[in-house]
Formats: C-alpha cells, structure tokens, sequence
C-alpha cells in the first residue's frame, strides 16, 4: 500500500508479536477468547488465541468526490483478504467554509461505502457470491444494488445513515452492547470482562454522526433482485467527520464476536476547535480483545516548527479522547482511553514532512535514495526523541514520497510551476 499524502500506520502493541511478519498495511494479529467445556461433574474454562488478519489503510483524497467507475480492488488487496478492514479517508469533502462551518456533505462518504463494498463483496470473476464459511446465521444478508438512473449507485443527497443501513448486517444496538456470558459473571473473578451487565442504552445514546442528516433523505428503491447475493463483509461502524471518514468492515461469520462499539471525535482544527483537522477514533472488543483504531488528520505546514504543532495535536487526541462506558458495573475492564485498549492502530494523514530543503529532497528522489530521505522523516527524528508515538511500531517504508501529487497524476505538485510559495517540498 502507498501512504497518499504522508500517510502513516502505526501500531501500539502490548503484545509480543516478535514472530509475526507485518507490512505497513496489513497486520496478522492474535485475539484472545474463552471456551467453556463440560468434563463430567466439574466446568473447566479453557483461554485459547487465534491469528487473523486486519487490514488499515489511509488516502487523503484531495477533496475529490470518487466517479461510479473507480475500481478499489488495488487499494484494498482483495486477492489477499483479510478478516478485519480499516480504512480511513481525509478530505473527502473540499475543507471550504460551508462544509466546516455550516453541514458536512454524506453524499461522498455514501459513494465510498458503495464502492468499497462492491470491492469486498465481489468475487475475482466480477460475480457477487455466497460465503461458504458463513455458518453462523440461517438467514443469509442480501446485498441490494442501487442503480439510479445517472449510473451512480447513491445519489449526492443519500445520507450516511441510509447508505450504512444497506451493507450492514447486524443492528447497532447488538454491536454497541455487552457480549458477556451471564453465567460466567456469577461464577469468575470480579476482575474479570465477564462481571460485565447488559447495559442499558436508550435510543439516544444510539446516535451518531453516521444516522445524522435530513429524516427525509432516502436511497433508491430501485433493487435488482436478480443480481441480489449474501454478503461476505458486513458493515461495523462508518463516521464523519467534516473531511475525516473512517469504516470499518468485518468478515460477516465473525461480526456476531463484535461488542463494546464506541465512537468518538476530536476537533483539532481552526482555532483548536474545529473539524477539519483532528480524528475520529473507533472502540471495540473481538471476543475478548479490545481494540482502538484513530484516524486523524494532522495540522499542516512544512514551515519550521510545524513538526511541534502535529505532536500537540497527538499529545491532546491521546489526553482527551474518553469513550462512554456502557457496561454498568464497577469493575468492567472496557477501555475508556486510547491507550487503555490491547490493540492500538493510528492510521491518516499525519502530516508529518521531510526536514530538508526542495532542491536537497529532489535530488534524493531522483536517486531513488529512500533510505536517506527517510532518515530526514519528521515523524522519525521525533519518535526517536520520544517526543511523539515512543513505543509505537510502523511497517517498514519502501516507498517514494507521496506527497504531494498532481491530481490523476505521477507528477509531484509544483513540479511546472516556478513560484516558490505555491510550491511543495514532497514528503
């Protein structure tokens, strides 16, 4: 996976992973669970783990909506799946006034949950087919193809909650609820997820910015039921965030070990206060492993000092970012914290710049020497002055700067013009 636009995936992981073989983009992981078995006359819990695969990937897409035509098979690897789909997006929307200041565009955010499922859900031959591994449910979900007449599959007044009601396959409530086994929390440590209630949420609490938008915005009746299949990818979460669009997509058989759902948003833009810089961060439980993913879009600037005011930016999305409790009991172990959570995963445009100068950088792109320009990587020099992500791990970078690019383009940004204010150093 290229990093668009200084794209960054790291990972904070309390776990030994020495023997596990990541690339910047997919991570094999280990959850952990419990099996109850029954010997004759005494119960017995056995702890056992399980490898599986997630998948995280960022694009700052420049503010461009995606045509009905982009193909994301590339992007999101499908030859080699995986279990778990993070992707985050930024400027999805033009960072304008209207859109920061007055109603986030859904329309966008809709088109790009079509198009990632029409990537998921597809089978090599271009055919939409059955799970064979979907053995928990009866009743298989139906993926319903939109077609409007306009050859788009949403139209740019389709909300957000209209368009994730589509691809998902579970209800809210099940996925934001306690998954814990009542007859555990009787009989195991108080210390334990297991002494976790039901919680009791009303319909409020349900809310987010996915189920926001105008009551009367609808999606197309228009199905084709001949070209109807199951879907082998359900829908977890997806939020906005003015420019910021984080989804997160799960294999359909294990959504049901899904629990613990959060969601919550940090403005860290025009005066510290606004949304078109910041994150959206996504709390879950996988059986009984916790995990965070942050997607965040960083100040910008490659002017000196900058580098400081992006880890301001970390340091507060760490210190302030509280997910609601939602299991009532005074000894719950469900995170509130970024960093209370087992598995931690920052994906988006970080920002971060090469500290030299344009004419130095080029001449080290077009070398191709990678290894020196990224010795320069701000986000390097100040991990290892620990004064920002100390501990975190990144995939390795084998790659070409990649921004900033000229749109629909292999050309940096600035490469024709001679202006020095409108040009930009690539990082």
């Amino acid at each position: 996976m290229s990093r668009a636009r200084n794209g960054r995936n790291l990972v904070n992981d309390p776990f030994d992973s020495s023997e596990i073989q990541p690339n910047s983009a997919m991570e094999t992981l280990a959850y952990s669970g419990l099996r109850r078995i029954m010997p004759i006359g005494q119960d017995v819990l056995l702890y056992f783990s399980f490898l599986f695969r997630v998948f995280a990937a960022t694009w700052n897409v420049g503010g461009k909506a995606p045509h009905s035509g982009l193909n994301l098979d590339d992007f999101l690897q499908v030859h080699d799946k995986s279990d778990i789909y993070v992707l985050g997006f930024q400027e999805i929307v033009p960072l304008n006034a209207g859109n920061v200041l007055v109603i986030e565009d859904n329309g966008t955010a809709a088109k790009w949950l079509s198009l990632i499922s029409q990537s998921l859900n597809t089978s090599p031959n271009g055919y939409k087919i059955n799970n064979s591994m979907s053995t928990f449910e009866t009743k298989p979900s139906v993926v319903k193809p939109i077609r409007l007449t306009s050859g788009s599959l949403f139209s740019q007044r389709t909300s957000l909650k209209a368009a994730s009601k589509v691809f998902r396959t579970e209800s809210r409530r099940k996925l934001k609820s306690c998954n814990c086994t009542p007859e555990l929390e009787r009989k195991y440590s108080k210390d334990s997820c297991f002494k976790c209630q039901n919680p009791s949420i009303n319909e409020d609490d349900l809310s987010s910015d996915e189920d926001e938008g105008p009551s009367n915005a609808t999606v197309a009746e228009n199905i084709a039921p001949d070209v109807a299949s199951p879907m082998k990818y359900s829908l977890v979460k997806s939020k906005q965030m003015v420019g910021i669009f984080v989804t997160v997509w799960v294999r359909k058989e294990l959504v049901q070990y899904i629990s613990h759902l959060r969601t919550t948003c940090i403005s860290r833009g025009i005066m510290g206060c606004l949304g078109n810089k910041g994150c959206i961060s996504i709390s879950l439980c996988f059986q009984q492993t916790s995990f965070c993913f942050v997607c965040s879009h960083l100040a910008s600037g490659e002017k000196e000092g900058d580098e400081l005011r992006r880890n301001l930016d970390v340091i507060e999305i760490i210190r302030n970012t509280q997910f609601p409790k939602i299991c009532r009991t005074a000894n719950y172990r469900v995170p509130e914290k970024i960093l209370e959570h087992d598995r931690v995963i920052w994906l988006g445009d970080l920002n971060y710049r090469i500290a030299l100068s344009y004419l130095d950088t080029r001449k080290l792109l077009e070398a191709n020497d990678w290894d020196t320009l990224l010795n320069k990587d701000q986000l390097k020099i100040e991990r290892e002055a620990g004064r920002v992500f100390k501990g975190w791990k990144e995939g390795k970078i084998y790659f070409a700067p990649t921004y900033k690019y000229s749109y629909n383009s292999d050309s940096y940004s600035g490469e024709d013009v001679t202006s020095k204010s409108k040009r930009r150093t690539p990082a």
